[in-house]
């Protein structure tokens, strides 16, 4: 037979143990919270990380973008300098270590992802050219390609340093 103070103590430990249920429920939930930030931030600096390193391989990329730009009129003086050479003097021994140093310095340029831009016989494309002339064409076939190219234009891993200068018919 149960007494009311067992009555009590009964109810009492009922109590409790929906205080702790509650307790366990809310400790459970404020767990959950925290796991699902925690990912939430590890997601956050990952997507950062990987930013961070695209971006930095772009920089290093186009670091040498001021450099290669002063150098690249250089590059064109000894592309036309060469260009001008008088065919019976073509095989005297400094014109051919001139020709070698212009050639060095065209594959420094495209291990450093300079690239020429491709002028003579192509149809005109105003991102990459700039038409100084334009002259009739003999012929439909003809009309929008590029005749001459008065100065080489240039891009950096595809980015237009700057327009070759033609002559369009």
């Amino acid at each position: 037979m149960l007494t009311k103070k067992d009555e009590q103590l009964d109810e009492t430990q009922a109590e409790e143990q929906i205080t702790g249920e509650q307790e366990q429920n809310k400790t459970e939930s404020k767990c959950a919270e925290y796991l699902a930030g925690w990912k939430r931030a590890q997601a956050d600096y990952l997507n950062l990380q990987k930013t961070t390193e695209r971006e930095k391989a772009e920089w290093i990329k186009f670091a040498n973008q001021g450099l290669l730009t002063e150098l690249l009129p250089i590059y064109d003086h000894l592309k036309l300098a060469m260009k001008h050479v008088p065919e019976e003097k073509k095989k005297e021994s400094w014109i051919v270590g001139v020709e070698n140093i212009k050639n060095q310095f065209g594959k420094f340029l495209a291990e450093n992802g300079v690239e020429e831009i491709k002028t003579v016989g192509e149809d005109f494309n105003p991102e990459e050219h700039e038409a100084v002339a334009a002259e009739n064409a003999k012929n439909e076939e003809h009309k929008g390609k590029i005749k001459e190219e008065l100065r080489g234009g240039y891009k950096l891993y595809g980015k237009v340093l700057y327009p070759a200068r033609v002559t369009v018919e």
